[in-house]
């Protein structure tokens, strides 16, 4: 175990790089996903399999809850908020495999994360509103409200990073208290649970990132 969630816990370096095991249990789940989704919807068919239902099934509930909340077409968004929900769900369902600890409880992974969304909001508002009308909507209602404007932006990442590491780390946490007290067996119970806090906290995350884009698109019309 970790001295500190907050300190990367190093396997190997290459070169001067070090490589932290929250990295190298991403990227496993990353290809692991991209294999079993190409594998899976290699050669799509008319009459849907029970793996191909069921992804188009999880794909549908995606795309109708980012239309009700984006408001507007979501396929454009559905790359980057679908596959953020995926790999999310994989990686704090971790935490449930002996051994195996969640990338998302170490402060480096939801930080990643983060920094991906707050880009990816920028990113898609001076995308479809355009430099001046995205970067006008700093100085509204008044320019002297741009420094909270712009530390509000600020804020709001740093709370989805904390939120997601303090409730997959607290997870853990107890979870590894539990076993230690009272053995193997009895914290099935809280594995089932901890299944449901996984999907939850994915969910939460993804949804808050289609908020912020939301935000950040919403001034122009479908």
């Amino acid at each position: 175990m970790d001295a500190s969630p907050l300190l990367p816990d190093i396997l190997f370096h290459i070169g001067p790089v070090p490589i932290s095991r929250a990295v190298v249990t991403t990227w496993a789940l990353m290809l692991a996903m991209a294999a079993f989704l190409g594998i899976a919807l290699r050669k799509p068919a008319h009459d849907a399999g029970p793996v191909q239902a069921a992804l188009e099934v999880v794909l549908l509930a995606i795309v109708k809850q980012l239309r009700e909340i984006l408001g507007r077409d979501p396929w454009p968004f559905l790359p980057l908020l679908g596959s953020l929900f995926l790999f999310l769900c994989l990686a704090n369902l971790a935490a449930v495999l002996p051994g195996a600890t969640p990338p998302t409880g170490h402060i480096e992974t939801p930080a990643a994360l983060a920094l991906i969304v707050f880009l990816s909001v920028h990113f898609y508002g001076l995308k479809i509103r355009g430099t001046g009308p995205y970067l006008r909507h700093y100085l509204e209602p008044s320019p002297l409200l741009l420094p909270l404007n712009i530390l509000s932006e600020l804020t709001r990442t740093f709370s989805l990073m904390i939120r997601l590491f303090g409730n997959m780390m607290s997870h853990e946490f107890v979870l590894a208290i539990v076993v230690f007290l009272t053995g193997l067996l009895v914290p099935v119970p809280f594995l089932l649970l901890g299944i449901l806090i996984g999907i939850i906290q994915a969910y939460i995350f993804t949804v808050l990132a289609a908020v912020y884009i939301a935000a950040a698109v919403g001034a122009v019309e479908t």
